[in-house]
């Protein structure tokens, strides 16, 4: 009995030996993969803040010379990148607009008939576009709305290649949301009488708010840092432009133009903080509303 008693111990701290070896890799894996993108953090804030000022945030981009005499004078670089986040604003709204109901749409559709030969091809070509590259989605822009539609560089091209990369991600938010709704809660709305259609716009899609808005949120976030889809589609400006048939900068597209400017490079550290920030809102914002609205089911 001892004998049998010491081998049950003896392989039991040999398997808390090798569980806490094993966690202490992992610990120091995750702790390694962590260091160069908080490395690139630091990096990112130490040189970016400097050129943060209320003219950074209402005055337009630079030109080379100023940037030049500035440099020179080991002054801030004056101007800074209203036009860009103006047009961010437009662009990022239009699509927006164009991407939520569409995608609200096919995601519930998809809930509501997930068996359906149409809902499948729906769901094949909503995964189809999640793996679609950027440039992909400009040249469709391009094709779609540059050429036959504003007929040159628009902010409404830009906005049109950013909705189709944004709906994957509205689509599939929705779905699964809908789908964690129990299905007795629409039988009792139909059972009192409710229309159909009233059941999904009045019970089904309010109770399911959270994650409908946590998607929506993610979506504008992942396209608030598209640089290749604009390129093809808005171009860029050097003033701030409300018009959205004209071509429009946005920040992206800001940080790409003083990559090729070795006089901006001070601009591309302080514009690619920004833009880090907004995203960063933007991903805190969708977690605040899923946990604040998280509805048990």
């Amino acid at each position: 009995m001892n004998i049998s008693t010491e081998i049950s111990d003896r392989k039991l701290k040999q398997r808390l030996l090798k569980d806490k070896i094993f966690t202490n890799v992992m610990i120091f894996l995750a702790f390694l993969s962590g260091v160069p993108l908080f490395l690139i953090l630091y990096q990112l804030a130490v040189k970016g803040y400097r050129q943060f000022n209320i003219s950074f945030f209402f005055e337009e981009a630079p030109d080379t010379m100023q940037a030049m005499i500035a440099n020179a004078n080991n002054e801030i670089i004056p101007g800074g990148i209203a036009n860009g986040i103006i047009g961010t604003l437009i662009i990022v709204g239009l699509a927006s607009l164009i991407a939520i109901p569409i995608g609200i749409i096919c995601g519930t559709y998809l809930a509501e008939n997930a068996e359906g030969k149409f809902a499948g091809l729906v769901r094949f070509i909503v995964d189809m576009l999640q793996g679609v590259p950027s440039i992909v989605l400009g040249v469709i822009g391009y094709i779609w709305i540059v050429k036959p539609v504003t007929n040159g560089f628009s902010a409404l091209a830009g906005s049109v290649a950013l909705s189709i990369m944004m709906l994957p991600s509205i689509v599939r938010s929705t779905e699964e949301t809908l789908k964690m709704i129990p299905g007795t809660l629409k039988e009792a709305a139909l059972s009192l009488g409710v229309p159909y259609h009233k059941v999904i716009l009045k019970v089904i899609l309010p109770t399911g708010i959270s994650g409908i808005l946590t998607g929506v949120i993610l979506g504008i976030s992942r396209i608030a840092g598209e640089t290749a889809p604009l390129m093809l589609t808005a171009l860029g400006s050097t003033v701030v432009n409300t018009d959205i048939t004209k071509p429009t900068s946005a920040v992206p597209l800001l940080v790409w133009e003083f990559y090729n400017d070795p006089n901006l490079v001070n601009m591309i550290w302080s514009a690619s903080l920004f833009l880090l920030l907004l995203i960063l809102v933007l991903n805190l914002s969708a977690k605040a509303i899923a946990k604040k609205w998280k509805v048990q089911y």
